[in-house]
């Protein structure tokens, strides 16, 4: 039997304090009032005093409400009957479907053990050129997207999750709008992609408490689906909403502030969900794929700041484009030299001459006159943003370098690309009048003594 306390010492916010024993971090506890019964969680342990973070709030609970334990963590249930659902951040339906009571499983749990993850190999595809070209997603990743507020981040997310090649999608919302967790429900049905979904989505209506358990419970089930030998991909917005609501516990808890108000933890709170990334050696994959805003377009504030020190690079989201430059995908030589033997050159050679389409506009808008030069790359600039960068584009990797090879004929001779001739010879477009690089020594010799008569 459970203890059960029937004195609330202290109540601040929605947070309740009560002096017990035998109690440990993150347990479960049922409060009764008037207002029936609420589950509280166990947030910080001070001697023997105990303070627990009420779900539902505070309001109608008395000093005299009785506070029941219940001998374990946050748990949710796991079966296959989780597919095509929408629960809240506690786990609880909110699509008005039948609760899943089976198999329950505890969330928050440790990272999986080194020893039985592998070295990621596979590609993850999504349709989206500037992802599967340039910042390719690998298996077992870990990855934020950088935004502001406005920009189209959760469209990407939704396409990702309809165009992505793997067997899950679970989507954890954090303090959505009602009408973007609806596009999200919507979008997914209405594409067919909600039957290999499972969506756990807190909206800003609901108790802070619950944004909180928000990926602990996308990754926990993520983690049972992958030992299925499931690939699973995860995708988590906003995570500084999660940040947003550790914050405004700590600061009903009193706690001593850190950069900007975070607690100091903020950094152990963070790897602690994005080292559930994994590729486990002989089961399945988790792949996380996390929206983060930057307030004020700031990447130095806290929680961007401190995800970029986890994550294995990031996606920069600005002017409704994933920019090539500062996006950076650090495991993308893994699998890139796995896909075809063109794709590092393409990469790499597309953003060099980007790069120099930049330098060409700088030029144009203060009134230097165009070089030839300078016209070839303002026309391989317009197309290059118009063809690859935008977001509508979706077209597979195969096809996305064939373009890349279209759209550089189509501005450029082959040798002022400077890519290998090898590779020129077996892609350059047969369309284009391909000129040979390679000339021969005699030809040589003879515009030479043309050149220089005796």
């Amino acid at each position: 039997m459970h203890k059960v306390y029937h004195r609330i010492e202290q109540i601040a916010g929605n947070v309740i304090t009560v002096s017990a024993d035998g109690v440990s971090y993150r347990e479960l506890a049922e409060v009764t009032s008037q207002q029936g019964v609420s589950l509280a969680q166990v947030i910080r342990l001070e001697g023997g005093r105990v303070s627990l973070q009420v779900f539902a709030g505070s309001r109608g609970i008395a000093t005299d409400a009785k506070v029941r334990f219940l001998g374990h963590t946050m748990q949710t249930a796991f079966s296959d009957a989780l597919l095509g659902r929408v629960f809240t951040g506690s786990g609880q339906p909110r699509d008005k479907g039948p609760g899943i009571s089976e198999n329950q499983i505890e969330i928050g749990g440790p990272s999986v053990n080194p020893a039985k993850r592998i070295i990621p190999r596979n590609m993850v595809r999504t349709g989206i050129p500037m992802i599967d070209v340039f910042n390719t997603l690998v298996e077992s990743q870990k990855l934020p997207i950088f935004s502001v507020a406005g920009e189209p981040y959760n469209p990407l997310l939704a396409r990702i999750a309809l165009q992505a090649e793997v067997d899950i999608i679970i989507l954890g919302g954090m303090g959505l709008k009602h009408d973007d967790y609806l596009f999200f429900r919507d979008y997914l049905e209405e594409n067919g992609a909600l039957s290999r979904s499972v969506l756990f989505i807190h909206t800003a209506a609901d108790p802070t408490v619950e944004c909180l358990m928000v990926p602990d419970i996308s990754l926990a089930v993520a983690e049972q689906f992958a030992l299925q030998k499931k690939r699973v991909l995860v995708l988590l917005t906003d995570m500084t909403n999660f940040a947003d609501s550790m914050k405004e516990i700590a600061i009903t808890m009193e706690q001593i502030p850190s950069n900007r108000g975070y607690p100091g933890d903020l950094y152990s709170q963070l790897a602690a969900r994005y080292e559930k990334a994994v590729d486990f050696d002989t089961a399945g994959s988790i792949t996380v794929l996390a929206v983060t805003t930057m307030p004020g377009d700031d990447v130095t504030h806290p929680v961007p700041d401190n995800t970029g020190y986890i994550t294995e690079g990031q996606f920069y989201l600005r002017n409704g484009r994933i920019e090539p430059f500062g996006s950076l995908s650090r495991l993308k030589q893994l699998v890139n030299n796995r896909t075809r033997d063109d794709h590092r050159t393409i990469m790499n050679t597309m953003i060099q001459l980007y790069a120099g389409f930049k330098e060409t506009l700088e030029k144009q808008s203060m009134g230097f006159r165009m070089s030839g030069w300078d016209r070839k790359l303002l026309k391989y600039g317009e197309r290059f943003e118009r063809e690859l960068m935008e977001l509508s584009v979706n077209i597979p990797l195969e096809k996305a370098l064939d373009l890349g090879w279209h759209i550089l004929a189509d501005c450029f001779e082959p040798a002022e690309t400077a890519m290998p001739s090898d590779l020129i010879k077996k892609y350059w477009p047969k369309d284009k009048g391909q000129k040979s690089e390679v000339r021969d020594q005699k030809t040589e010799d003879r515009e030479a003594s043309a050149s220089n008569p005796r």
